[in-house]
């Protein structure tokens, strides 16, 4: 493990000094040694489970480390998150905690509202909120609504919060995920201005064109622990990715070859739902498992949920069979064929107080009637054919959904649109939240819906997955399909340096091309 400190003349702001923090079976930090200083903004890199939520917990108060200390300012902090903030620690996390029927002013001033002799001073109140965003050189009214801002001003105000603190370390927990291209320079100039003033800035994301643009060094992280900081100056992508992935994840290929000769099932053209689509086009074919590879916030959920009909989007074309889908809404889109297992398989995915089989066949209800009403043998039969060839672990299909493991869950919502037998399937992270045996069990069903005729449009977050289970996987970035690989050439690194925005597929050998923007990536035929 090598690490390279920041430079010598400047005193370390915060500190982790070979912190350990273990959950129930996770190792979550191990040994982990870290240091910021005033002005540098830094880069926090690693893949998901890396541990860099665990680090801005313990960094942020909310947790403390089982060993180690944690050092703001040259003192252990020992106290949780009031006293971390009162030592000069802010972080913004991914997901605002703005209150959006209020005003910024409002939002800025909660738990500290400025008083007069009758109350709540307001024109002091809108006065320091004006001072914080003009000092962040952003053009926001205090008194605006929050819900009527663009979600880079929301960002912008969730930012001034934690400045009108006066913060000496501020976390950033990927905080252009959610914005477009458009609007990440907003975002990027704030923490310009910050580090000016010689706050220093954590930095949590991928997205390395926005890295080299504002971080000064990057760490890295893999399996709980600090790989090593690097300049970004002189720090090459391809090396950044070696340390987030490890030899073994890194040389690890594809493991089939691609099968991409079938019928088109699914054709999407020039797609526009602002603000994360901006024109993307692909097809799918019966046969194949197309993988949708980007990182957090491309827009990759949407995407599914347009072609799902949940999401109408602004302009373009999607068509099933050759039938196109105008108007496309979520029944007429299955009545075409077309099944989604969704992001958040308990919130949106199963109705809870359901049983295992009216959570399957609730997706066609017409295969288990006969005259018109429900038939319980047919409800039986099918679930139990399901569950055999799904191989859901559950003693009675008749128990709730929710008695069930994660895993068994995710193969029941699946389950539910082999019952409806739709023909294209799109599953967005079918293999969050499930043990390695369940991960397993779900690429072979994914295979086995593709063997079957069908088309599998899978997006995962997990880089390592894809080669696993694709034969050809899309890369989204900047609101469109930047490039393509195909099996076997799918590696780790490829599709990663793809989705972080690094430009090197010209000279990559498991690179198909470079998508050009002006090219419809269906009518690009592989190489053979």
């Amino acid at each position: 493990m090598t690490t390279t400190p920041p430079p010598a003349t400047r005193t370390a702001i915060a500190e982790v000094r070979g912190a350990r923090k273990q959950y129930p079976g996770v190792l979550a930090l191990d040994d982990v040694d870290f240091t910021i200083t005033p002005g540098e903004v830094r880069a926090l890199l690693g893949q998901n489970g890396a541990g860099k939520s665990t680090l801005i917990r313990l960094l942020s108060g909310v947790e403390r480390p089982d060993t180690g200390s944690i050092v703001i300012d040259g003192s252990p902090l020992t106290g949780g998150v009031t006293e971390a903030g009162r030592r000069g620690v802010a972080t913004c996390y991914q997901e605002l905690s703005l209150i959006r029927d209020i005003t910024v002013a409002e939002n800025l001033s909660l738990g500290k509202w400025p008083t007069g002799p009758f109350g709540i001073d307001r024109r002091r109140m809108v006065r320091s909120a004006r001072v914080t965003l003009e000092r962040l050189g952003a053009d926001i009214d205090p008194d605006a609504v929050v819900s009527s801002l663009t979600l880079a001003q929301q960002q912008i105000v969730e930012i001034a919060r934690a400045v009108q603190e006066e913060p000496k370390l501020l976390i950033l927990d990927e905080p252009t995920s959610a914005l477009a291209t458009a609007e990440v320079d907003i975002v990027l100039a704030t923490v310009k201005r910050l580090s000016a003033e010689g706050v220093a800035v954590l930095y949590v994301s991928h997205r390395m064109d926005e890295i080299r643009q504002i971080a000064d060094t990057a760490t890295v992280m893999r399996n709980g622990r600090v790989i090593e900081t690097v300049d970004i100056a002189g720090a090459d992508t391809n090396r950044i990715i070696h340390l987030m992935l490890g030899e073994a994840l890194e040389s690890a290929p594809s493991v089939r070859k691609a099968s991409t000769s079938g019928e088109v099932l699914l054709r999407v053209e020039d797609l526009v739902l602002a603000p994360k689509l901006d024109g993307v086009t692909f097809e799918a074919r019966a046969g194949e498992v197309l993988g949708i590879a980007g990182l957090l916030g491309t827009g990759r959920t949407e995407l599914l949920r347009a072609i799902a009909g949940y999401e109408r989007s602004r302009s373009g074309m999607i068509s099933i069979r050759g039938t196109i889908a105008t108007r496309p809404t979520s029944r007429r889109m299955r009545q075409l064929g077309v099944g989604m297992t969704p992001e958040d398989r308990k919130a949106t995915g199963i109705i809870p107080g359901l049983g295992i089989d009216e959570n399957i066949v609730m997706s066609d209800w017409k295969r288990v009637s006969a005259g018109g009403f429900l038939a319980t043998g047919r409800i039986r039969a099918a679930t139990k054919a399901l569950g055999q060839r799904l191989a859901i672990k559950a003693d009675d299909l008749s128990r709730p959904i929710n008695t069930l493991s994660g895993g068994n869950q995710q193969k029941a919502v699946i389950a539910r649109w082999l019952h409806a037998d739709s023909d294209v399937l799109l599953l967005d992270e079918p293999t969050r939240g499930v043990d390695v045996q369940a991960k397993a069990q779900i690429y072979d069903i994914m295979r086995q819906v593709a063997d079957s005729g069908k088309a599998v449009v899978f997006v995962s977050s997990e880089a390592e997955e894809l080669p696993l289970a694709c034969d050809r996987v899309l890369v989204l970035r900047g609101g469109r399909i930047r490039e393509e690989f195909v099996a076997p050439d799918i590696t780790v690194p490829d599709v990663l340096a793809a989705s972080m925005g690094d430009h090197l597929s010209a000279t990559n050998p498991h690179s198909q091309r470079t998508i050009p923007t002006d090219v419809d990536v269906h009518r690009v035929k592989d190489p053979s």
